[in-house]
């Protein structure tokens, strides 16, 4: 009984830390709007997820604005390893918000279980998203910056 105790102390604990970890890492200010270019060219649907969440306008479905919240980030961290990323692999920060992802998609089942709606799990998760979408755009903003250097110099 008391080692199950601690078990579930000990997960709360973590996941308390990688909360507060993840948040840390999600106030990273973005100097301009980066995400929209991308949400356009990849019809992410984030967007219009949370704009809906936010204002309570429409009728809440959260299993199925998960399954387009999970259809997104799986585009999404998709191009941040393959598109302008030589590693082809996710830094430190992104695999930490993969993680926080993953774990908040496995809490909203919980969240059913108490009855709750899960809106703000999906806000997190849509947090997630927009924070991948502005670190993809500041990284195609600066591929075209390195590529128009590239260009001048060989003119």
């Amino acid at each position: 009984m008391l080692s199950a105790l601690i078990l579930v102390f000990s997960a709360a604990l973590l996941l308390f830390y990688l909360q507060a970890a993840c948040e840390r890492i999600f106030q990273r200010r973005f100097e301009e709007r980066l995400a929209e270019p991308i949400v356009e060219a990849n019809k992410l649907s984030f967007p219009r997820l949370r704009r809906a969440l936010e204002t309570g306008d429409t009728p809440m479905d959260s299993a199925g604005f998960q399954r387009e919240l999970k259809h997104d980030f799986v585009t999404l961290t998709y191009l941040l390893r393959n598109a302008g990323n030589q590693r082809r692999h996710l830094s430190g920060a992104e695999r930490t918000g993969a993680i926080y992802f993953r774990i908040v998609c496995g809490l909203m089942p919980a969240s059913r279980l108490f009855g709750m709606k899960g809106r703000s799990l999906l806000l997190k998760m849509a947090s997630v998203l927009e924070f991948y979408a502005n670190l993809l755009g500041e990284r195609t903003k600066r591929v075209r910056f390195v590529q128009l250097a590239t260009e001048q110099d060989r003119a």
